[in-house]
């Protein structure tokens, strides 16, 4: 361990005896060191004009910075608030504009064809059958029964005939239709009838007769 300290060189870092005046690496001279402590400022030390005036100037700097900082608080205030007003001003002087209208393309409704009404069929031949002949006239005893058919030429046309009686009340026949064939019926005889009574068959406006005579019991 060396006796002699060393000192470390301030531009190149080199360390070297402090009995050195110069760096042997940068030639660089050495300072010194003052060990002299600094002696204090007037201003610093109590009881001096000095330090009076340093202290009413401090308490000064003091007043005027809180003072600066009042009126900095003071002005932010005001501009925000005149902010706020001047926003709501505008917006209540500021017409909403109403809001734009929307043309709605609707599509266009496609007119439905009317339909063509089918022309009914034309009826050649309607006749009133008993036992598979056409008759014009019969007569029947009270509590007889008579199976009767209508026959409809042509043969294409499907729909039934309408059957009726000149006897609305049913007081002298009644009509049994066929629940499996309109076209056909029993007609039943309940008494007697002085006058003739007409059997009806009807189809697409061609109408036929038929007499109905009874004998008395």
């Amino acid at each position: 361990m060396s006796l002699i300290p060393e000192v470390k060189c301030r531009r190149c870092g080199e360390r070297f005896s402090s009995l050195r005046s110069r760096c042997p690496n940068c030639g660089t001279r050495r300072v010194s060191q003052s060990s002299r402590t600094p002696g204090a400022t007037p201003g610093t030390v109590n009881g001096t004009a000095a330090y009076e005036r340093a202290g009413s100037n401090t308490r000064w700097q003091m007043i005027f910075g809180l003072i600066l900082v009042v009126a900095v608080l003071l002005a932010v205030i005001v501009m925000v608030s005149t902010s706020l007003n001047g926003t709501d001003v505008s917006e209540r002087k500021k017409p909403v504009a109403p809001p734009p209208t929307v043309a709605v393309l609707q599509p266009s409704a496609e007119p439905v064809p009317t339909p063509t009404p089918t022309p009914p069929p034309t009826v050649e031949v309607l006749q009133i059958r008993y036992q598979e002949k056409e008759t014009t006239d019969f007569t029947m005893s009270p509590g007889e029964s008579l199976p009767l058919n209508a026959y409809v030429s042509p043969l294409t046309i499907t729909d039934k005939v309408k059957w009726s009686m000149d006897d609305p009340d049913e007081e002298f026949f009644v009509i049994t239709v066929d629940p499996e064939d309109g076209n056909k019926i029993m007609l039943e005889c309940l008494k007697y009838r002085e006058q003739t009574s007409k059997l009806t068959i009807e189809l697409f406006g061609k109408k036929v007769q038929c007499d109905v005579h009874t004998r008395k019991a």
